[in-house]
């Protein structure tokens, strides 16, 4: 079922499925099609009654049900054939908008900041216990392919499902930062970890050489202290193996690790 003509300024929260079983009669052709369709059929439901009752019959609106079928397809009844709704006091709450996109970006490109989204947040309004649950409402999806700067859309918020919450705002400024990004090697020297235990650790080699793709905005500012990489001396106590892998515990953001050379180094160790 899908609401519609909800009363203003009233919060209101179903009390049954939002799914209900319809009888209908038409054509052995017509029926027959219907049965092989995958999709469920969706129909409106008139909630303008509900302004001075907390219930709803179908028997009252089969003619507005029936409107929604084609002429040869006919309702003969709903059930349950009366839906049941519960008022309580209407809640006001902001919460923060999450973009959703699917791009695909051209060659050497990609997203190299945080997105901004303008407002930030919305404010749903509705019965309180449906209205907590809510916790982030997210944007249609931005699509694009070969993009090779930023995007800039406003964009819709998806389509609100419940016809007992209000949302406002209901679209969006999306701002996705893109540009062109670069390969750069850097040497970055091996720390150790839980080896305290041990009067001193030498690893062979000991840095190790981190291949990344960087915006070319940003390609000075990375530099080897921009990431943290380690050694983990406990894989050797507990498991006893002849060499220890390469740890990355810190990189940029918006900085792609594309290969560690090595994977693996030798260790000797002091007790």
């Amino acid at each position: 079922m899908e609401y519609v003509n909800a009363p203003a300024n009233k919060a209101f929260h179903p009390l049954q499925s939002d799914t209900v079983n319809i009888r209908l009669e038409t054509t052995g052709w017509q029926l027959l099609f219907s049965t092989l369709r995958s999709t469920a059929h969706t129909i409106q439901v008139d909630l303008s009654g509900l302004q001075n009752r907390n219930w709803i019959v179908f028997t009252n609106q089969l003619g507005f049900v029936n409107r929604q079928f084609a002429a040869n397809q006919q309702v003969v009844s709903v059930s349950p054939d009366t839906l049941y709704f519960d008022f309580s006091k209407q809640t006001e709450r902001k919460i923060p908008v999450k973009p959703v996109y699917h791009i695909q970006f051209a060659k050497q490109y990609n997203i190299i900041d945080h997105l901004t989204v303008s407002p930030e947040y919305v404010t749903i309004t509705g019965p309180l216990e449906d209205v907590v649950e809510i916790e982030s409402w997210e944007t249609d999806t931005i699509r694009g392919t070969q993009v090779q700067s930023a995007v800039r859309a406003n964009v819709p918020l998806q389509k609100n499902q419940r016809a007992n919450i209000n949302i406002y705002p209901t679209t969006v400024e999306v701002n996705i930062p893109v540009g062109e990004v670069t390969e750069k090697i850097l040497e970055v020297p091996l720390k150790v970890e839980n080896g305290r235990q041990f009067s001193s650790v030498k690893l062979l080699p000991g840095k190790v050489k981190l291949t990344v793709m960087v915006s070319l905005r940003d390609y000075a500012k990375i530099t080897g202290n921009s990431f943290e990489v380690v050694v983990n001396m406990e894989h050797w106590v507990d498991d006893q193996i002849s060499s220890l892998p390469v740890i990355i515990t810190q990189i940029p953001e918006f900085c792609t690790l594309v290969k560690v050379e090595p994977q693996n180094v030798e260790f000797f160790v002091r007790k």
